[in-house]
């Protein structure tokens, strides 16, 4: 991911005059963005030991093929962030879960 986001910076060229809006610079700002977005959940998915939510690893499963959960070390929401620029790892921050109308519990 980040092999392809670097090839992007450097290889990136917008047609269109700087007159007006370009539509052309548009898309690849969207673009950028959704690199990073990817390469964000990618981290977050590797980082997991487990398989819970949006991320579902061969290797943490039950031999019923449902997801193996580890709430003991992951039951938080991760929110990733690059600090000032995007050419440094991104930053974890964690947010803790608080269930009070559900026991959370494996299928």
């Amino acid at each position: 991911m980040k092999a392809l986001r670097e090839e992007f910076n450097k290889n990136l060229f917008i047609p269109g005059k700087k007159e007006g809006l370009n539509v052309e610079l548009d898309k690849a700002i969207h673009l950028r963005d959704f690199i990073l977005m990817g390469e964000l959940i990618a981290y977050d998915a590797l980082h997991r030991n487990e398989s819970c939510g949006g991320h579902f690893r061969e290797e943490y499963q039950t031999e019923e093929g449902e997801a193996k959960r580890d709430d003991e070390n992951f039951f938080y929401v991760g929110c990733w962030e690059y600090q000032g620029n995007d050419t440094t790892a991104p930053v974890l921050n964690k947010e803790p879960l608080e269930y009070e109308a559900i026991k959370v519990q494996t299928r």
